[in-house]
């Protein structure tokens, strides 16, 4: 794909001129990106310092870095992508969705050491276990137990999350 985009943009632009753009655009990400780590890096130290969970800075330091990576490598999508990752709100997306990614990978005790508490909503709702494929499934730290059921009250709840001040 990236050779499509190349060939297409030289020939509306030029040869020269595509091979000056793919060269300025990895010039910049290569600038940016001893940036994006230094902001990183201090990021996370202020976050180990302040005794504040360092989870929301590192993401944002990742997302960045991973930007300013993509913007170095040479080519006109990938550029273009890391461009992306750089403004504000496409980095506030990504940030997001790395985090629930990383939340629903690791145990919630290692979440809570990440991100900070969170709040949880409590709603009263079927009382039966939902069932899967494999039989009934039983929810365990944000995790689906195929094969299990626990004998009690089931409650629904979502996490929500908490206000940044």
């Amino acid at each position: 794909m990236e050779l499509a985009v190349f060939v297409g943009v030289g020939r509306a632009i030029g040869f020269g001129s595509a091979v000056l753009l793919v060269f300025a655009a990895s010039l910049l990400g290569l600038v940016l990106l001893r940036r994006e780590g230094m902001r990183a890096w201090r990021g996370f130290r202020e976050s180990v310092q302040s005794r504040q969970p360092p989870g929301r800075r590192v993401i944002d330091g990742l997302v960045g870095l991973l930007g300013a990576l993509l913007l170095a490598t040479p080519g006109l999508v990938s550029g273009l992508v890391g461009v992306l990752l750089l403004v504000p709100p496409v980095r506030g997306l990504a940030r997001a969705g790395v985090r629930r990614g990383t939340e629903r990978r690791v145990s919630s005790m290692v979440a809570g050491d990440l991100f900070g508490p969170r709040t949880v909503r409590v709603r009263r709702g079927d009382p039966q276990p939902s069932s899967g494929p494999a039989g009934p499934a039983v929810v365990d730290a944000g995790r689906a137990v195929e094969g299990e059921v626990v004998e009690g009250e089931v409650v629904e709840g979502e996490v929500v999350e908490p206000r940044q001040s």
